[in-house]
């Protein structure tokens, strides 16, 4: 019945509708849940240890969980993934990650949250993911291209077993889905009694997590019925996004993917909800609120993305629930590198308010 509806539908649209529902799904959630890599580490670097870090904890657990538990049933194999299977760069993720998570602390929200924030009306957000996008490209294909490639040459790492960690440390997917649905079970119980977060938010966060093993399931199903090759991925922002608008710039046709129908996917259903839940309003730039900071953050994110190999949901949660090395030493460093971003910021304050 499904190959049918496929073959009555076409590859092409087959995947576009994969990733506008996923994205759907992913959107309304985290825009119900506040789900914000940016917001966590902010939080941590203060030292605070409160709502959105356990909306983050939440995600990546359920994610986890989910995209093991598929793993474990056969729907999934991790192995023919692009962040295993091909070559990755370590010193990428190490550069890229600092400069990802510095950018996402100066642009108040990572590239996932700028896509959500626009939706609910932040001309903030889509300003500043305008140009994380277009500096992306350049960073893919354009000026930037040229820096990105040597400093990813510093440090590859071969694509399969060496750039699985699962392989490399000789863990299973059963343990890991164990040890992650205890982590998500000690979260629910700090964010619901200790924390008291809304059930819904703590819903939404897992909800989050599960589209990611979700996008996962149905690339990799598409890539075993489709008769051309289709990339298995999941959740990302920063590459669909440059191929989204330089589609719309360049092409009166655009090539359908997972990825054209998960932007879309993630603006409407996180607008849906806002407008649902009262939450849309216009938001400009003002005097707390420089564009200056902005457009330096998605500089730094639109090339630390690439570079990384991915952004705080494609590398973060997205890879981080294969298991890829790569993936998780890039989210590592966005945590290092937003929480200095964060203490620089703080110290600053501190300064000006001491001088004034």
């Amino acid at each position: 019945m499904i190959n049918d509806f496929i073959e009555t539908i076409g590859d092409g649209w087959a995947l576009l509708l994969a990733g506008l529902v996923v994205g759907l799904i992913f959107g309304a959630a985290a825009q119900h849940s506040r789900f914000c890599l940016r917001a966590a580490t902010a939080e941590f670097a203060e030292g605070i240890l409160s709502g959105r870090l356990a909306i983050w904890l939440l995600a990546f657990t359920a994610a986890v969980a989910a995209t093991q538990g598929a793993v474990l049933l056969g729907w999934l194999d991790t192995d023919v993934a692009s962040q295993i299977a091909s070559t990755g760069s370590m010193s990428g993720a190490i550069i890229g990650g600092l400069m990802f998570g510095a950018g996402m602390i100066l642009a108040r929200g990572c590239a996932s949250r700028l896509l959500v924030l626009s939706a609910t009306g932040n001309l903030r957000a889509l300003m500043t993911g305008l140009v994380l996008t277009l500096v992306a490209q350049a960073a893919l294909r354009g000026g930037l291209a040229p820096a990105r490639e040597t400093l990813s040459g510093l440090w590859l790492v071969d694509g399969g077993a060496s750039r699985d960690l699962l392989a490399l440390t000789g863990l299973t997917s059963s343990v890991v889905l164990s040890v992650s649905l205890i982590g998500l079970a000690l979260t629910v119980f700090w964010a619901a009694v200790r924390l008291k977060l809304q059930p819904t938010h703590m819903l939404g966060a897992v909800i989050v997590g599960a589209s990611v093993a979700l996008g996962w399931v149905l690339t990799y199903q598409l890539s075993q019925t489709l008769f051309d090759p289709v990339p298995v991925s999941s959740v990302t922002f920063t590459g669909p996004a440059t191929d989204t608008l330089m589609g719309l710039v360049n092409s009166p046709n655009i090539e359908f993917s997972f990825g054209i129908g998960l932007v879309p996917g993630v603006f409407i259903g996180s607008g849906l909800m806002a407008l649902l839940s009262g939450e849309f309003r216009i938001q400009r730039f003002g005097e707390d609120t420089p564009m200056e900071r902005y457009l330096v953050g998605a500089t730094l994110m639109g090339f630390g993305a690439m570079l990384a190999g991915g952004c705080a949901v494609g590398a973060g949660v997205s890879g981080g629930a294969i298991f890829s090395l790569t993936a998780w030493v890039a989210v590592f460093f966005m945590w290092v590198g937003a929480v200095m971003t964060q203490r620089l910021m703080i110290s600053a304050r501190r300064v000006a308010v001491s001088t004034a």
